[in-house]
């Protein structure tokens, strides 16, 4: 068996000062993730059900971006908009502030729902696309359990107040790491600060983003607000420096102003305190696996995905990577063999294994040579 250990570039400033346990934010329930590694630096009560007030929306903007995407909606695509959605403006609730009848785009509409929150445009946008609000919620539930939240169901597209629409702050956060990684064009409509509305019969109205953070100019660049009387304020927010991102989801702050604060301190306390590694890159990242009788002496190893290692600085030190295979490996080899796999120990534990595969077929020599490399082996030991 061979075992070979790779060298891993790490470059990291150590805080010892700041190496909290926790970032100690004063909410219900939380939850802060790479958004590479996917793995969970803090949480807190991460799978209690909460209502996810205007968070719903981006669900309802990845709908949309899905279908923009696959050709089947243009941006300048226009709905008409129906009593139902024009009485939402109308209701106290935040608003685009829609006429009926008016002609809407698609561009504006999701303006509407990103940057003013309006929830009059979601079921403009609902109605548009699947013929009522209930036929985009179920819409909506399928796209849930696709992308791998399990505790959630949405019952409309805005997130105004109702007891079948809930979800968890973990799979909030899977739901906007899917938006950022699958739409990172018009995730771009997230950080915009601003959106004026031409209405109909009135002065355009200019409105806000909602999201404090962004205000801030500290890398936060979306994602969504919520606010209902029964979960008070939550935020999903991402956060990005350098080449590093990280999602951050809270619902239960008293106030806006701890709901900011707090969003803040979690994403910071993220950054200082930990770091992510990339060990390979998917179908890039050589890994040399010796073979035995091939017409080539090195197999090129791959893995089949992208591999990232979220560590807290104060671990960074012992980290070690470890290609493990049962070798040489016999030739004939065909590609996408699997060949051997990739270790990675912290302080000598091991975290996690990945699969080697074998990028390209390495044929076998001829009988002739594979006769001079056995009899090689046999009076000199040497592959």
């Amino acid at each position: 068996m061979n075992k070979i250990f790779l060298k891993v570039t790490l470059i990291y400033l150590i805080l010892s000062f700041n190496l909290y346990s926790n970032p100690k934010v004063d909410v219900k329930t939380a939850i802060l993730m790479d958004y590479d590694s996917n793995e969970i630096i803090y949480e807190l009560e991460p799978d209690m059900s909460i209502y996810p007030a205007s968070m719903t929306k981006i669900m309802t903007a990845i709908i949309v971006f899905d279908l923009l995407k696959d050709n089947k909606l243009s941006m300048d695509d226009k709905f008409i908009i129906s009593e139902k959605s024009w009485r939402l403006s109308q209701s106290g609730y935040s608003s685009m502030f829609l006429m009926v009848n008016d002609e809407v785009s698609v561009e504006n509409l999701l303006k509407g729902i990103i940057i003013a929150s309006g929830n009059d445009a979601c079921i403009a946008i609902a109605e548009g696309i699947a013929g009522s609000e209930e036929n985009f919620a179920d819409i909506m539930n399928e796209k849930a359990s696709e992308i791998g939240m399990t505790n959630t169901n949405f019952a409309n597209s805005s997130g105004i107040n109702d007891p079948e629409n809930y979800s968890t702050v973990r799979d909030i956060a899977i739901m906007s790491q899917y938006l950022i990684k699958n739409h990172p064009e018009y995730y771009e409509l997230f950080k915009e600060t601003t959106f004026t509305w031409d209405r109909t019969g009135g002065d355009p109205i200019t409105q806000g983003n909602r999201n404090p953070l962004l205000y801030k100019r500290v890398g936060v660049d979306g994602i969504k607000t919520g606010y209902l009387a029964v979960e008070k304020y939550s935020l999903a927010s991402s956060m990005k420096r350098d080449q590093r991102r990280l999602i951050a989801v809270a619902s239960g702050f008293q106030t806006k102003n701890a709901r900011s604060t707090g969003s803040l301190k979690m994403l910071s306390w993220g950054f200082r305190n930990t770091d992510t590694f990339q060990i390979s890159k998917k179908n890039e990242t050589v890994f040399p696996v010796k073979s035995w009788l091939g017409k080539k002496t090195d197999i090129n190893g791959i893995t089949k995905e992208n591999v990232f290692l979220t560590l807290q600085k104060k671990e960074a030190r012992g980290l070690k990577v470890l290609l493990n295979y049962n070798g040489p490996i016999k030739a004939p080899v065909t590609k996408d063999q699997k060949i051997a796999n990739l270790e990675i120990y912290v302080k000598d534990d091991l975290i996690k294994k990945i699969p080697v595969f074998a990028s390209e077929d390495v044929d076998k020599v001829n009988v002739f040579k594979s006769l001079f490399m056995s009899l090689n082996y046999l009076i000199w030991g040497d592959v």
